[in-house]
């Protein structure tokens, strides 16, 4: 009985070698989660049979430390959650790598070929991202590799201070050439259908305490010429340019409306926070080498005209040339940005992080990840830092969270259980040896 009872004591000593030797062995494994060897006692009825290792525990829910890496495409999950991966054959597994590139095809993968699960960006019906739009359905992560195309500029946003200040003058004396006949000018850029850019310049000309007029130059061509006559007085004057609107401002320094057509100052003033506010005017031109016309709603929001400095705090408009993918990088929401060589940058897709409700009971598997099996439960799906995932942090990996002092006091631990057992049978068997002589 002693030598069954030892044969089994020592083969489970060897299982438990088996577990420890595999945590030191991934102890610099990213994402690796310890595992623990537990023993119970065996009875045959009421005899004593020896110990059987009855359990192996994995202490997934034990973040490990943390690696910094710089990487754009790396990311960790800060504590609940796994990444979602699906390999060649279609079988979607689950790991805490975050270590991500982006293949020849722009499909987002994982360091050893898996496709990366998330949700992709929504796209128009002409393929253009929309953003700020409701994520699309689960499934790979692909980016576009090839060329963004050329947007045309449809809006321009401009606010500052125009200052209470500046000197009156004449809407007749205008010249872009001459800087005593404004007072301020500035210039912003915009594209058209083909990507290319075109500098558009306002030239402001206070013309009343509560009145700026604001002339348009197209790439340093000059504005609109006043082609027709006002309902009274004297044609007007050959060379004399129209101002492309007003901007009127009431006692408070707070902009009542821009209006193309309100050259005259309404009395009384309205008041912003009673009346309505129109601060947008479209602006319209046709720029050289056939592309097409480009309306640009100019929205002058938040403009004021106090006392003091002009100032600028506002001036871009949308809109955008051609470029090619530059480089791809990760937001601790899960984001996947795509940055372009015309200085763009969009959200093209959003990793998914998986949770469930019993991630002890994962299947370990290859390349440090994990399945899905009937005492997991189902995963849930959503983007980091919602619902019960957690949120990403960027540039790291998760490291082994193995211990590696305790490892080794654990394999000297199994050394001296293994040498008793070893000594039960040497024993038992020198008795043996003995009874025989004495027959």
């Amino acid at each position: 009985m002693s030598f069954e009872i030892a044969r089994v004591a020592i083969n489970s000593v060897n299982q438990s070698l088996d577990v420890i030797s595999n945590n030191i062995a991934n102890a610099n494994s990213y994402g690796y989660k310890s595992k623990r060897a537990n023993f119970s006692a065996v009875y045959a009825g009421n005899m004593p049979n020896g110990a059987e290792v009855s359990s192996i525990t994995e202490t997934i829910s034990t973040t490990g430390g943390v690696r910094n890496t710089g990487g754009a495409m790396d990311a960790m999950i800060t504590d609940n959650g796994f990444f979602a991966v699906r390999d060649n054959s279609g079988q979607i597994q689950y790991t805490r790598v975050g270590m991500f590139n982006v293949d020849k095809d722009g499909y987002v993968i994982d360091a050893t070929g898996r496709k990366a699960q998330g949700y992709a960006a929504f796209r128009d019906a002409s393929g253009q991202l929309v953003p700020g739009a409701a994520l699309g359905p689960l499934g790979d992560l692909k980016i576009q590799t090839g060329q963004l195309g050329a947007v045309a500029s449809t809006k321009l946003g401009y606010n500052g201070n125009l200052s209470a200040g500046w000197k009156q003058l004449s809407t007749a004396t205008f010249n872009m050439d001459d800087p005593t006949t404004f007072n301020s000018s500035v210039t912003s850029t915009v594209y058209d259908s083909k990507g290319a850019k075109h500098t558009l310049t306002q030239y402001f000309v206070k013309t009343a305490d509560d009145q700026v007029a604001v002339f348009n130059s197209i790439n340093g061509n000059p504005p609109q010429l006043e082609l027709t006559a006002p309902v009274a007085g004297p044609p007007p004057t050959p060379g004399v340019y129209a101002p492309d609107t007003y901007l009127t401002f009431n006692g408070k320094g707070q902009l009542v409306h821009a209006d193309p057509s309100v050259a005259t100052i309404p009395t009384p003033l309205p008041d912003p926070a009673v009346d309505l506010i129109d601060s947008k005017y479209t602006y319209s031109f046709t720029p050289d080498g056939g592309t097409n016309p480009i309306a640009l709603e100019i929205d002058y929001a938040g403009i004021t005209q106090y006392a003091g400095d002009s100032s600028t705090l506002l001036n871009e408009a949308n809109g955008n040339a051609a470029g090619m993918l530059n480089g791809t990088s990760i937001a601790a929401n899960g984001s996947i940005i795509a940055t372009y060589t015309n200085g763009q940058s969009q959200v093209v897709g959003t990793l998914a992080v998986a949770t469930f409700a019993n991630p002890n009971a994962l299947k370990p598997g290859a390349n440090t990840s994990w399945m899905a099996s009937v005492d997991s439960g189902t995963p849930l799906y959503s983007t980091p830092g919602s619902a019960t995932a957690s949120t990403l942090a960027v540039g790291v990996l998760e490291d082994s969270n193995v211990d590696l002092t305790g490892e080794l006091v654990n394999l000297m631990s199994a050394q001296r259980n293994y040498q008793a057992n070893t000594k039960v049978i040497s024993a038992q068997s020198e008795m043996m040896q003995s009874l025989m002589q004495a027959i």
